[in-house]
């Protein structure tokens, strides 16, 4: 397989690129980035320096990920989805003189494998959103996710678990520490902690 990178596309020489990678229109990487093998790139995404993907990620249209932001295999990011790096942005300093890179203190965050965000939502920078977790359309992330989290709104909060295929999983019966919950679509056996099903709104 080879990497495919569109005409319009600005990739930087010194970016790391997977084999099987698709870079489509007017999306840009910036160098030293690191981007896995079989991940899709879709139009006018922006992938600043320093950002690691794993394998087959698929990043839609127009995604912003910042520098300080790691995600791990198999995340879907959707379209207009946006990573923020920096949690008290100014332009300027007190005496009005611009920021440069040692004025401010880079906040990274953590999306591990398998996880979905919806278009348009916003993940404030200094969270982990855990494994298999979806987040809704629109939702501004602000807080941790735990693994299977199904969270939306703004802010956005827990409202559910689910499945790897993405259907919301029902609890079979507690015990202890442990939730046993059943997909009711493919019938997947997940534990989930007490206390994080605890935490659902």
């Amino acid at each position: 397989m080879s990497v495919k990178i569109h005409p319009t596309a600005d990739v930087s020489d010194a970016a790391q690129i997977g084999d099987g990678t698709s870079i489509w229109h007017q999306a840009q990487v910036r160098e030293g980035a690191a981007i896995g093998r079989g991940c899709i790139l879709a139009k006018g995404a922006y992938i600043d320096t320093g950002v690691s993907l794993g394998d087959h990620v698929k990043v839609q249209n127009y995604v912003s990920i910042y520098h300080g932001v790691t995600i791990e295999d198999g995340v879907f990011c959707g379209p207009h989805c946006v990573f923020t790096n920096d949690k008290r942005p100014r332009a300027i300093n007190a005496d009005g003189s611009l920021k440069a890179a040692d004025d401010w203190t880079l906040g990274e965050t953590l999306v591990k494998r398998g996880a979905a965000i919806g278009a348009n939502a916003v993940i404030v920078c200094g969270v982990t959103v855990g494994q298999w977790a979806m987040i809704g359309s629109g939702a501004l992330v602000s807080r941790d996710v735990p693994d299977y989290g199904l969270v939306w709104g703004n802010p956005a909060r827990l409202h559910g678990f689910v499945c790897p295929c993405g259907a919301r999983l029902e609890k079979v019966d507690e015990a202890g520490d442990v939730v046993h919950t059943r997909c009711p679509d493919c019938d997947t056996r997940i534990d989930i902690p007490t206390n994080d099903w605890r935490k659902v709104k």
